[in-house]
């Protein structure tokens, strides 16, 4: 327990201290016009209050991240809580709060102008095609959960396709609306539902104080299939939303054309990663006193450790009916929730490219028509097939680590040319480049399946060869 409470103290701490250091080198100017307020146009660029920028920002990059990724994250023990505390405080929070002013200071831009700024055309161009491709894999993934949910409690007519389109049918209209008409009056409710479910839970820990583990007791790799999951790279990949994630920075955009002021951003940005990763936290600590301390965790290991299993059994063991409510609000809207801003990004990027103003309704349509036609042909062979939706995670995982390290590049370049502390970011995009590019050579079944050696020592090439293109083409002198 000692170990889980100190962990929230640094999270909290990381906000106070590390995020004022991170907002002063970058150099918030309250008196700088922001393009909500230079060119607003009722449908994208909306002025909107701080608290509710914030509680969509945070539903935006929450959605099931911290609860389930925390989740999973959890099986390979106390190492996860490293991971949650210091990713969001020197990755997550950086990478967030970064990418995110950079879009203000440059009106709102999407994250592929911001890489096309820093890391070149080329680049742009790439990044706008993996990023809408990762964006409709969020929208898919973060539809069917809900839908199977739901399909599970209503009648048998109302099955997993039905409520497939009911969901995409929501998305359409929440990706087309004007971004403070259905986003901004409900999200703030159900960002509330998400913060009060976790509350409970951390309630629930306090008062019945199980014995979580703790660092002294060691971080050796706690997973059930512990040779075919090392610590590194898995744990850093499937703990994402809850400690960093590329997902976040195409949010970001979003939220950068509704503040009014540039002293709004250390909040939103790196304050809603930061609540992120205190959520993710207590999911983690719940989850590995269920996974490996009780009968319960027998039982969740029994069912296969699906990660919504987790959560029913915590919730209902811990907070009883009241629990299976918060539960079903988490579990359905969170998601939801986070596919629809995921189309209204895509929107967004192709918007971009192709130069349509999007206040029309029509050129809206014609923008979103294609990328839901996508997502539904992707849903369909997730549902009909038995391992689709396994293999579509898990790629959708490992893109969302990589959009996260390339991101960090282009910040780090950036600070390069800002004359600035590049260091900030430079650190964790090296880590997260190895992550990424380890994950790939030894995953077995996304990627190479190549050995942790063979694997560790290519990802480490990769790494050290952009360490040295970044060297040579900004550090060294010309």
């Amino acid at each position: 327990m000692l170990t889980f409470l100190l962990s929230i103290a640094i999270l909290v701490a990381g906000y106070v201290f590390y995020g004022k250091f991170v907002e002063k080198l970058f150099g918030a100017q309250p008196e700088r016009t922001t393009p909500a307020v230079a060119h607003p146009d009722g449908v994208d660029f909306v002025p909107m209050k701080p608290w509710r920028i914030f509680m969509i920002q945070f539903l935006n990059i929450a959605g099931l991240g911290p609860i389930f990724g925390a989740i999973m994250g959890a099986k390979f023990g106390t190492s996860s809580f490293l991971w949650i505390v210091f990713g969001s405080i020197f990755a997550g929070g950086v990478h967030d709060y970064l990418a995110g002013m950079l879009s203000l200071r440059m009106n709102g831009a999407s994250l592929p102008e911001i890489h096309g700024k820093y890391l070149g055309n080329g680049i742009k161009q790439a990044m706008r095609a993996f990023m809408v491709v990762l964006l409709i894999l969020v929208g898919v993934v973060f539809v069917v959960g809900p839908a199977d949910l739901l399909a599970g409690i209503t009648p048998d007519y109302f099955n997993s396709v039905f409520w497939i389109v009911v969901i995409l049918a929501y998305y359409v209209v929440a990706t087309l609306l004007p971004i403070d008409k259905l986003i901004g009056r409900v999200y703030p409710f159900f960002g509330a539902c998400l913060i009060f479910m976790a509350v409970g839970i951390l309630f629930s820990l306090l008062l019945v104080r199980p014995p979580l583990p703790e660092i002294w007791e060691g971080l050796g790799n706690k997973h059930p299939a512990a040779a075919a999951n090392p610590i590194f790279p898995m744990m850093f990949i499937s703990i994402a939303c809850g400690a960093i994630s590329g997902f976040h920075a195409t949010q970001s955009p979003l939220m950068a054309r509704t503040m009014t002021n540039e002293r709004q951003g250390r909040p939103i940005f790196y304050g809603a990663m930061i609540l992120e990763g205190v959520i993710a936290l207590i999911w983690a600590a719940a989850a590995s006193y269920f996974f490996f301390d009780t009968d319960e965790g027998k039982g969740i290991f029994a069912t296969g450790t699906n990660a919504a299993v987790v959560v029913d059994s915590i919730t209902k063991n811990w907070l009883g009916a009241a629990g299976a409510v918060l539960a079903m609000l988490g579990v359905v809207f969170a998601p939801i929730t986070s596919g629809d801003t995921a189309f209204r990004s895509a929107r967004l990027i192709v918007a971009d490219f192709l130069g349509f103003d999007q206040k029309p309704v029509v050129k809206r349509l014609i923008v979103a028509v294609p990328l839901f036609v996508v997502a539904f042909g992707v849903l369909l062979y997730s549902v009909s097939d038995k391992e689709g939706f396994d293999i579509i995670w898990r790629y959708f995982a490992w893109a969302n680590q990589t959009l996260a390290m390339v991101t960090l590049w282009a910040i780090s370049i950036f600070l390069v040319k800002e004359k600035k502390n590049y260091l900030v970011a430079l650190i964790p995009a090296l880590f997260m480049t190895m992550v990424c590019s380890s994950f790939i050579f030894i995953a077995k079944k996304e990627g190479f399946g190549f050995s942790p050696a063979l694997s560790y020592s290519l990802g480490g090439a990769i790494t050290a060869s952009l360490l040295v293109w970044f060297w040579v083409s900004q550090i060294r002198p010309k």
